[in-house]
């Protein structure tokens, strides 16, 4: 009976997304990270590893720090934008699915746009390192595999974000909280405790401004740490569903 309330949820989710102006952060955004990682490696020759590697330290360097946390703060906003509208609550909490299922949709739905968003930033990081930055050959597969371990670490983000979103009306408040949290994890990384702070994950997951792999030998840590503030911001977002129901 969960399981089919929560695909049922999941279908609803989705629909949300056709043909939304989401879409324009999903291109745009990412885009606009390439091209600041680009430039930094074309005119940084002395500083920077003149290959594929030195090229994806400087994309990611952007993207971890700046871009990604923000981004996923629209879609998870995007996503309550409806029910933060009128008397869409009422109408949310009298649906015959339990509040977790709404969570998990939404976290569905955001995991979804998360991973386009990772394929689309490593093709542009493929296309920009072919036609801008002149580098030969192709990417080493560990770029491709960084990239679909951020998508691993954005799902604790996802659920965060979704947890904000449900407090707040309005875009602003956790996309500036977004944008912190991603600073902050950089600051947590440095200082070797990525793995106790969910923003920080994105950093070590996607090997962000790094020519090493800063996962070698933590692989289990990592996943654990992914799904427990998964399981933590979900647990918290039902909660806090099923308490606003009673109220």
């Amino acid at each position: 009976m969960f399981l089919k309330a929560l695909w049922r949820s999941i279908r609803a989710e989705d629909s949300k997304l056709r043909g939304a102006r989401v879409w324009a952060v999903f291109f745009l955004i990412p885009l606009l990270s390439a091209a600041y990682g680009t430039f930094s490696f074309c005119y940084n020759s002395a500083t920077v590893t003149r290959d594929w590697n030195g090229l994806w330290g400087q994309h990611t360097l952007y993207y971890a720090l700046f871009f990604f946390a923000p981004m996923a703060a629209i879609y998870a906003a995007w996503l309550w934008r409806l029910e933060h509208l009128g008397h869409n609550w009422t109408l949310v909490l009298s649906m015959p699915v339990p509040p977790l299922c709404l969570v998990l949709a939404k976290l569905a739905a955001t995991f979804k746009l998360a991973l386009f968003t990772q394929m689309w930033m490593w093709l542009l990081f493929f296309g920009c390192g072919k036609l801008w930055a002149g580098l030969p050959g192709v990417p080493p597969a560990a770029c491709l595999l960084w990239a679909l371990r951020g998508a691993v670490a954005a799902v604790p983000v996802l659920a965060l974000q979704l947890l904000l979103s449900m407090l707040w009306r309005g875009f602003a408040p956790p996309v500036l909280l977004a944008l912190l949290g991603g600073v902050v994890g950089f600051l947590f990384v440095s200082n070797g405790w990525g793995l106790y702070w969910p923003y920080g994950l994105l950093v070590l997951g996607m090997n962000a401004n790094q020519g090493y792999d800063l996962l070698a030998g933590q692989a289990p840590p990592f996943a654990a740490a992914c799904a427990g503030f998964t399981f933590l911001f979900c647990a918290a977002a039902g909660a806090w569903l099923k308490r606003r129901d009673i109220a």
